[in-house]
């Protein structure tokens, strides 16, 4: 399949088969993508962010006995109906918000291979129309820089309008941390929040590190990424690495920017920053803000 950089994209890929094992014993019996942050899902703001930037269909890629993550995307016209008829209308716009956001469906990873054999699972669900996929971690919360700012996902893809190619996104990370990320080595284009990549190093040392630049859970990606899948070798685990992929791209002369984040960022991989997630959510929020803002006063002092 050629390169398309023209059509936008509108296949969102979510790699959800993970046993969420840093939630048990509550992931025993419910999805780790079903947790509220708030009052939605963690899976539904992903699909929103997905959505806002042109997507109309998201693959989630589970495994067989997580089935319950679509069907959040799914109408119930029963309580759909008693909402309605008990004049619960908030409550009613907040239950069709998933299904009316984007079309969703599954593709099934038997055996967690790493993301790259996740993402190359979605495959057979794409066509001719799918010139460039983005895939979203969905233990990645991605704010946009502003209120009035665009997600970064929209704004990948319209550096991928531009220059064609792959588009990532990055943040800034401090220097002792880099050996927890994979860090881009970059060069600079002419807009300062967009930078060239010639290469990525995993969880380097400060002192190898090519820059301060991380990979954050969000990729805009040219078809070609799959025959670069199909080409890479397996790693420790037999896992397929998509920055492996990446990398091979790279290396052959396929264009790949990051766009560099500087808004907020949420990990939802872990009941701290999930629970750093909720309390975000809830001090924006009209009906919970200002009590739990008084509240947090109040236990703060007490420490």
């Amino acid at each position: 399949m050629s390169s398309q950089t023209s059509v936008p994209f509108h296949t969102a890929i979510v790699p959800a088969a993970g046993l969420g094992t840093r939630f048990l014993p509550v992931t025993k019996s419910v999805p780790k993508e079903l947790l509220p942050v708030l009052d939605t899902p963690g899976i539904e703001l992903v699909a929103a962010e997905a959505a806002e930037a042109g997507a109309d269909r998201m693959v989630v890629v589970t495994s067989p006995d997580k089935g319950s993550v679509v069907e959040h995307f799914r109408s119930n016209p029963e309580l759909e109906t008693t909402l309605e008829e008990r004049g619960k209308d908030e409550l009613l716009r907040k239950v069709r918000r998933a299904p009316g956001l984007i079309r969703a469906e599954t593709a099934i990873q038997e055996k967690a291979l790493g993301l790259g054999h996740a993402v190359g699972c979605a495959e057979e669900h794409l066509d001719e129309s799918d010139g460039a996929v983005a895939v979203l971690l969905p233990d990645d919360l991605v704010h946009p820089d502003g209120e009035d700012e665009p997600t970064v996902l929209t704004r990948m893809a319209e550096v991928r309008a531009r220059y064609g190619g792959s588009v990532l996104c990055a943040f800034d990370v401090p220097p002792e941390r880099t050996a927890s990320y994979g860090v881009f080595e970059v060069s600079d284009t002419d807009d300062p929040g967009v930078k060239r990549v010639h290469g990525m190093v995993e969880k380097p040392h400060p002192s190898e590190a090519p820059s301060n630049l991380a990979a954050a859970g969000r990729y805009l990606l040219d078809h070609r990424i799959f025959e670069a899948l199909r080409r890479i070798e397996p790693g420790a685990g037999g896992e397929l690495q998509l920055t492996d992929a990446v990398a091979l791209l790279i290396a052959e002369g396929h264009p790949v920017h990051v766009v560099v984040h500087r808004g907020a960022r949420h990990d939802l991989g872990n009941p701290g920053g999930f629970l750093k997630a909720a309390v975000d959510f809830a001090l924006s929020d009209s009906e919970y803000g200002s009590e739990l803002r008084e509240w947090l006063r109040w236990r703060l002092e007490r420490n």
